[in-house]
């Protein structure tokens, strides 16, 4: 009965920050497959554009890493999320005006990028404090479970997400789409308001994020590759079904998010239990599966089994390299760290939109899956390398 008493507070904390991640991250989920077809159809720009709409708040994301990170170790999650949360309706309310002011695509591309803009650096913020705040709730020890519970929020988000913005750009249109995303993180903002937070580390001496990239730059390219698959999905896989005159194409994201999702939850644990290293190899793998599977699919049923698979994949690639780098630095540098390691995917996430748009321009939507795939199989072969090295001379972790 007393470790009941002692363990329930930390872990209602969790599920309660899992629970803010999810409603908030629904700013993100909802624009995401809608960005696309709102350049394309109702501004009337190339794909290239397109891509560039969706990849710039990953740009935003990648820039500020580095202080997002240094800000929540030294004045504390909490803080850093309500900043977040801030920047999340901002970034919204700004991306609300290119739905407005459609009849003048130049000023509501630009509309539109600002948002983007804002809400990279929201996601910055909100990401990384997160998972901190988490790991500082439940200690180090559980630190792949807080990552992987908050995956399965954000993704979960997704798998929800899509489809609502799709149905509202086509019911209510663009405009009232942005109007709910940024509603959503207002509610979040008020929910985390009594939730205590965790201790910061405001006078610890720092090395410089480029060394702490220097300790983690193998286990975030990883990470990095891993993500193309899902940026090809999110950014392309709207238009690639209407391109191919397929339904169910607000599916796509579901698909993805529900393995994803299913994963997180059966199989979340496993990192802890068998090493991060091993369980990436495993997930690479049917990732890579999963994009040859929507690149060559001759059905939407496959396409979509495609989405699936790949998010079965996609799912346990962070917080099993995650729970590597947690390790591998001192508490001090975690959410520096962690910051960091994120950034790698950001960058995948951000590239992944301007260069597959180019790449579909020219090729064909399908052929953005490609991409995905030699990223996925180039992520299991560094894995495969890091497992290797990581027996011959397992490295030392930098804090507990």
């Amino acid at each position: 009965m007393t470790s009941l008493k002692t363990r329930d507070p930390a872990d209602s904390r969790l599920l309660l920050l899992t629970a803010v991640l999810f409603l908030s991250y629904l700013c993100i989920a909802m624009p995401l497959p809608i960005v696309p077809v709102f350049v394309t159809t109702q501004l009337g720009y190339s794909n290239v554009w397109a891509g560039l709409g969706v990849g710039i708040a990953f740009v935003a994301t990648i820039a500020s890493r580095g202080i997002t990170g240094t800000f929540t170790d030294r004045r504390g999650a909490k803080l850093a999320l309500r900043r977040g949360l801030l920047f999340y309706i901002a970034g919204a309310l700004v991306a609300l005006g290119a739905g407005l002011f459609s009849n003048m695509p130049l000023a509501a591309y630009g509309a539109l990028l600002s948002g983007r803009l804002l809400i990279g650096i929201g996601e910055s913020l909100v990401t990384v404090s997160v998972v901190s705040w988490g790991v500082g709730i439940v200690g180090p020890a559980r630190s792949s479970r807080v990552l992987a519970l908050m995956g399965a929020a954000m993704y979960g988000a997704l798998a929800v997400g899509g489809p609502i913005g799709v149905i509202m750009l086509d019911k209510l249109g663009f405009a009232a789409a942005m109007a709910i995303s940024a509603v959503l993180p207002a509610i979040s903002l008020l929910v985390i308001w009594r939730i205590p937070g965790v201790a910061a580390h405001p006078d610890a001496d720092r090395p410089s994020f480029v060394s702490v990239i220097g300790r983690i730059w193998w286990h975030g390219s990883i990470v990095g590759l891993q993500g193309i698959g899902f940026a090809a999905i999110g950014a392309f896989f709207v238009l690639y079904f209407r391109d191919q005159h397929w339904t169910y194409a607000g599916l796509g994201l579901t698909a993805f998010g529900g393995g994803f999702v299913l994963v997180r939850i059966l199989f979340g644990h496993l990192p802890d239990r068998f090493g991060g290293v091993p369980v990436a190899i495993v997930s690479l793998g049917v990732e890579t599966i999963g994009q040859v599977l929507i690149w060559t699919a001759p059905h939407p049923a496959f396409a979509l089994a495609g989405a699936f698979l790949t998010g079965l994949g996609c799912s346990m690639v962070f917080p099993a390299m995650g729970r590597e780098v947690i390790r591998l630095v001192d508490p001090h540098l975690r959410s520096t760290a962690l910051g960091g390691f994120a950034a790698f995917q950001d960058i995948a996430y951000g590239l992944t939109g301007p260069i597959a748009g180019l790449v579909a321009d020219r090729a064909g939507y399908g052929s953005v899956y490609l991409i995905g795939a030699i990223g996925a199989a180039l992520g299991f072969v560094m894995a495969n390398v890091l497992y290797r090295d990581s027996r011959a001379a397992p490295p030392q972790a930098g804090g507990s």
